[in-house]
């Protein structure tokens, strides 16, 4: 630009003619009336340049790449130097720029044009999970992060799980809801199988059944980005990266997942609470605000994202959920039951009975002692094998009575004394017990009991089992009277005979 100045002075200023200037500044005089014509003259082509090389090669790469079409995926892809080794084997004269620029303008002709978005307020959320590392309670664990972004009001509601699964994929729903007090009219996924069944013709998709149960429920529309192409939903899929490094780096750490997953939320509102609009306006004030507004209800009550499952009881009165064994009462044993498989507990049902157990991982085991408490009254020896793990349940002061148990009379005398105390706790219940074994150590003053002081004393201080009145027979049943069987009978009849 300082030489186009310097002719145009020369000419317009000093009066330098067209010949001068050019002899002066070893220019063609062409040139020099270019610049003299336009300030900022531009290239201006009036064809396509000939390309003979090209016209030869371009077949020649077009015919290998129909050619090898069906062997080309995934990592496997197509280079210019491959290709050009492989056109120079075939007997072409050609360069590998020349293939190199071929093969790029080829890709910028079919690569794909994307269209700048609108996002309006309370119109659209993007969901999806992220694999991330915590640390938990000391250990490097792979967990899930859900994620849900508001497109309009750019606010992110995460929650960290431990399984990438469908009750996980639910429930971030509803922590997400319930966060923002409010359901956005539409929200844009991957083809997740916690989502899509299957895909059918024209594009559509065939919804799971809990995930269009949540829809219904919340009455949002899903919608879904093209497969493979997860730039559909490019906000999600950005700001999941961002929060890794930005808020999970270096690797967190805490006790449990809820912890470390309030706390990222409450580190990613700080963020947001000070993030502005290009012209300056706070996120979180009038934009969020205009966002809340445009969304839909929430619903009075709450979806429930547990996964419903039919188990059948074991002999050994144990269900097996998800590849981990669960305890259930012993009278549930050989029967059907429902459990209701959470997030982080599970939920048992029976005959209007129900438990709970903190949810295992494959292979782990769930086991309460107190289930068995009328077998192991039973079944001395059993006491015996599970004696630490049903101690640790019961507390004190059966660890202590087990201790001056097992020191006076060993553990097979201390097991069948300490399932005669089970027996009791199943007969009058663990509060009278529990209290009468306090005041059996008390008197006891902590010196070693002889064998049976324990239960005497027990059976003295327990009531007595309560006996049914005549007053409580019904009426009509108070005059029947039921003999006792007597062996002799039954010889009497094995010999064919009546009674």
């Amino acid at each position: 630009m300082d030489q186009v100045h310097v002719i145009r002075h020369k000419h317009y200023n000093e009066g330098q003619s067209v010949r001068r200037i050019a002899r002066e500044m070893g220019l063609h005089r062409w040139t020099v009336r270019k610049y003299l014509r336009e300030a900022e003259p531009r290239r201006v082509e009036v064809g396509r340049r000939p390309c003979p090389v090209m016209e030869v090669v371009g077949p020649q790469i077009e015919g290998v790449l129909e050619e090898w079409d069906a062997r080309l995926g995934g990592k496997h892809r197509l280079t210019s130097v491959r290709l050009h080794r492989e056109l120079v084997a075939r007997g072409l004269q050609v360069g590998e720029r020349t293939v190199r620029q071929y093969l790029a303008e080829k890709r910028r002709a079919v690569a794909e044009v994307y269209i700048p978005l609108v996002h309006r307020a309370g119109d659209e959320a993007q969901v999806d999970f992220f694999e991330v590392t915590v640390e938990l309670n000391g250990v490097m664990t792979k967990v899930w992060k859900f994620l849900m972004r508001l497109m309009y009001s750019k606010r992110d509601l995460v929650w960290l799980y431990a399984r990438c699964d469908q009750t996980s994929f639910l429930d971030g729903h509803g922590r997400a809801f319930q966060s923002i007090g409010a359901v956005p009219h539409r929200l844009v996924y991957d083809n997740l199988t916690s989502a899509v069944k299957r895909r059918v013709l024209h594009g559509e998709r065939e919804l799971s059944e809990r995930f269009r149960a949540l829809s219904s429920h919340y009455l949002f529309e899903p919608c879904f980005a093209r497969p493979g192409e997860g730039h559909d939903k490019g906000g999600v899929e950005n700001r999941g990266k961002g929060i890794r490094l930005q808020h999970l780096t270096p690797i967190v750490a805490g006790e449990s997942l809820a912890a470390i997953s309030v706390a990222l939320q409450s580190d990613l509102d700080r963020a947001w609470g000070q993030a502005r609009t290009p012209e300056g306006v706070l996120l979180s004030g009038v934009i969020y605000d205009e966002d809340q507004l445009c969304m839909k209800p929430l619903p009075a009550v709450a979806f429930d994202p547990r996964r419903v499952q039919p188990v059948v009881v074991s002999r050994s009165a144990t269900v097996k959920v998800q590849g981990a064994v669960y305890s259930v009462p012993t009278t549930w044993a050989r029967l059907d039951a429902t459990a209701f498989i959470g997030v982080e507990d599970l939920l048992l049902v029976c005959r209007g009975d129900e438990h709970r157990h903190p949810l295992q991982p494959k292979g782990g085991r769930s086991i309460r002692y107190r289930h068995y408490l009328p077998e192991l009254a039973r079944k001395p020896q059993a006491v015996r094998q599970v004696a630490p793990e049903l101690l640790a349940e019961l507390g004190e002061p059966y660890q202590r009575l087990w201790t001056l148990l097992d020191a006076s009379h060993g553990p097979m005398k201390a097991a069948r004394l300490l399932a005669g105390v089970l027996g009791a706790i199943n007969d009058h219940g663990e509060a009278l017990v529990k209290q009468a074994v306090v005041d059996a150590l008390a008197k006891a003053g902590g010196h070693l009991p002889a064998e049976g002081d324990v239960l005497a004393s027990l059976a003295r201080q327990l009531p007595a089992r309560p006996v049914l009145k005549e007053q409580q027979v019904p009426p009509a049943l108070r005059f029947h009277k039921i003999q006792s069987g007597c062996a002799a009978d039954y010889d009497v009849l094995l010999a064919g005979g009546d009674l």
